[in-house]
This record gives structure tokens, C-alpha cells and sequence, in this order.
């Protein structure tokens, strides 16, 4: 059993554009939400930033189940991310690895915390998935 469950989600109005991101953290029967919006992103950026505030927000290391419906988001963390350290931050093709930043900022945690990653279909009636697009498209509208 994890200490924290943590949802994410990320929002574009526009790829790019205005975005949003929300979280919902859990601890037993306390939770948290959490939300914010940039002016000029990307929906990758969104679900990235969502992740990253979630775990910079815990106040120490934790066991976390990280839920999202970001295929880019898991599998960068969970398949992409050790070859692109091996390379200096380069893709199996030489490029240079977008949201470099913000997957320097995912690795940092990640060492910090004990974090699995659980994929989850988006707009599927998943509850606390819903619950945190709300709070990314929110956001994001809040700059429109």
C-alpha cells in the first residue's frame, strides 16, 4: 500500500497554448488539490508540470502510486529516461530530448520518492481522472 496516491492531468487550449495542469494528492482520507496554468505550452509540458508539482509538493520521501492518463508522461519515466541519461540527454536518433527541463526535474524526484506509475484511460468516467481534468482545463480557461 502506498503512503500517497497522486492524479494528474494536464490541459492545452491549443498545442500550443494556453494549459493547465491539476493534481489531486491522497493520503488515507486527506487530499489535496492542486492546480495551475502557463500562458504559451504544450500538453506534454502540462502533464509533465501536474507530475512535478504533485511530488515537489510531498514533505518528505513517500511511496507513491502516480496515476495519469500521459503515455508520453510513463513512458519517459519508465522506459525512455535512462537511455537519454546514458546519451547526455539525446534521443536513439542524436536529437536533443524535448522538456529536457522538466524530465531533469521528474528524475530528481523520482530519486527522492518511491514512485509507480499507473496509466489510466483519459474521459473514461475514472474518477479522481476526471476530477483532475476538471482542474486542468479549469485552469487553463482561466487564461483565456
Amino acid at each position: 500500500m502506498s503512503d500517497v496516491q497522486i492524479f494528474t492531468d494536464g490541459a492545452c487550449k491549443g498545442n500550443p497554448g494556453p494549459g493547465g495542469w491539476g493534481a489531486l494528492l491522497r493520503k488515507g482520507k486527506t487530499e489535496k488539490e492542486l492546480s495551475g496554468a502557463e500562458p504559451d505550452t504544450t500538453n506534454n509540458r502540462m502533464e509533465m508540470t501536474a507530475a512535478i508539482r504533485a511530488l515537489s509538493a510531498l514533505k518528505r520521501g513517500c511511496t507513491v502510486d502516480l496515476y495519469t492518463d500521459s503515455k508520453y508522461l510513463i513512458d519517459g519515466i519508465t522506459k525512455w529516461l535512462p537511455g537519454w541519461q546514458k546519451r547526455g540527454w539525446r534521443t536513439a536518433d542524436k536529437k536533443p530530448v524535448k522538456n529536457e527541463d522538466l524530465w531533469r526535474q521528474l528524475a530528481e524526484l523520482t530519486a527522492t520518492h518511491s514512485v509507480t506509475w499507473h496509466w489510466v484511460r483519459g474521459h473514461s468516467g475514472h474518477a479522481e481522472n476526471e476530477r483532475v481534468d476538471r482542474l486542468a482545463s479549469d485552469a487553463a480557461e482561466s487564461l483565456r
